[in-house]
């Protein structure tokens, strides 16, 4: 998917991951007298995209590139590592903090491989952050800090984390490197199935050519995973071959039967807050008089139900930017943003604010509290300047289900959505898992 913002110019950065905004436990106080949420009680290191202090703010993990359109590269590169992976985030508050970040070399699993820093790296796997820069005429003090990744020698899982001068984890973030070892092809599939499922679902259908290289029970030992618009919490594991051609060495994954299939979804929602002079799309009113900001999004209800509507989207990403100076880095300022989610009855479960704004996780910060009175759903949080991407997602009844998206959104077959691939194995000897493969597919591209 290439995606365009239009009439503006833009510093176009790629995004993967950003927890965003102060927890709001009452609507009624102001973002900065709000306490911390208990998700940002919690120091231990956890190896996923993680906040781990409620300072952090607008985190981006991606990769640069010269060409315009293609801004929202997720943090996944080559051993060759031409164009490294960078890292982007802000420090709210008047000073800047040492910081220092460190790599970690993880299993398919996300647990840490059993291999030493030298044998990934050729540096002291300690990163001093000294490109910051502090904001620029903003209510809301801060400072952006930028690192580029030095690069690694093996392939693999790794999670990049950023430490204060105590050594108490500020961020982390996933990112992969790869190297082409087998060939990857990844197409779309045909459901079985009635009618609704067919026109709601999308199925991804995929082959591995080994013929290049040897492996030892390529059938049991090779492992995939599958994503959805580089998503890991719905994320598809375990998936075992349909077929085994041993004469042309080629695994074959063709599934009739859901086993592979995702819920197609809609166009995300979105909101141009490019802007705090002057309301973007999706925004019903500006209060500029106070500190931060205060954006009131344009009601909005639920789309299940309703007839596909096609646009052009960013897969639930986002990009900062202040379309009056440019450079969103450090001139883009924070709004208090308020959502508004009409319903005539609650859902089953908590309802959130979901995407990339908030890590394609349930934070608190991102719930919405339901007002009968009003027969909708409210909430705010603490956002960057941006064009944004979202939809509203529903809690699971149980841990380890991905949240219910289909619930206020619908699902069509027609949706346009990135999946991408990643093909892992273990060499007799080596003590880790090695990413041997990775291939990235638009469906429905316009």
């Amino acid at each position: 998917m290439r995606f365009r913002l239009l009439s503006y110019p833009l510093v176009l950065l790629a995004a993967a991951c950003v927890p965003l905004g102060t927890p709001i436990t009452n609507p009624n106080v102001p973002v900065s007298q709000q306490k911390p949420a208990e998700y940002y009680a919690e120091r231990t290191l956890r190896y996923q995209d993680y906040i781990y202090d409620p300072s952090v703010h607008s985190v981006q993990c991606y990769v640069p590139t010269a060409q315009v359109n293609d801004i929202f590269l997720p943090p996944i590169v080559p051993l060759t590592q031409e164009q490294p992976v960078t890292l982007e985030f802000d420090v709210l508050g008047e000073q800047a903090p040492r910081l220092t970040a460190k790599l970690v070399h993880c299993d398919l699993s996300w647990t840490p491989s059993q291999l030493i820093d030298t044998q990934f790296l050729d540096q002291i796997n300690e990163f001093t952050l000294t490109n910051y820069q502090t904001s620029v005429n903003t209510k809301v003090p801060y400072y952006h800090y930028t690192l580029q990744v030095p690069r690694v020698k093996l392939s693999g899982n790794y999670l990049l984390v950023v430490q204060n001068q105590a050594g108490a984890p500020l961020l982390s973030r996933r990112m992969l490197v790869y190297e082409n070892q087998v060939i990857a092809q990844l197409q779309p599939g045909i459901l079985a199935g009635g009618l609704d499922a067919r026109y709601a679902y999308q199925q991804l259908n995929f082959s591995i050519n080994y013929s290049a290289v040897d492996l030892v029970n390529p059938a049991a030992e090779v492992k995939v995973v599958l994503r959805q618009n580089y998503r890991w919490d719905n994320a598809h594991y375990n998936l075992t071959p349909t077929f085994v051609r041993d004469a042309e060495r080629v695994l074959q994954y063709q599934y009739i039967n859901y086993e592979n299939a995702f819920p197609g979804l809609s166009e995300y929602r979105y909101f141009d807050m490019r802007s705090l002079q002057a309301g973007g799309l999706g925004v019903a009113r500006l209060l500029r008089q106070g500190t931060p900001t205060q954006v009131e999004l344009v009601p909005e209800a639920t789309r299940n139900g309703l007839a596909y509507n096609q646009y052009v989207d960013a897969n639930g990403q986002r990009v900062f930017q202040n379309r009056e100076y440019g450079n969103g880095a450090y001139n883009a300022d924070y709004a208090e943003v308020t959502f508004n989610l009409q319903a005539p009855r609650p859902a089953l479960g908590p309802v959130y604010v979901f995407g990339a704004l908030s890590d394609w996780q349930l934070k608190d910060e991102f719930r919405l509290t339901y007002d009968s009175v009003r027969a909708a759903y409210t909430g705010h949080a603490l956002l960057k300047q941006g064009y944004y991407n979202y939809d509203y997602a529903v809690a699971p009844a149980r841990a380890g289900v991905a949240p219910d998206e289909i619930f206020f959104e619908g699902t069509h077959q027609e949706t346009e959505n990135q999946y991408d691939l990643l093909v892992y194995y273990r060499p007799p000897g080596v003590r880790t898992d090695l990413l041997i493969a990775y291939q990235r597919l638009d469906l429905n591209q316009r």
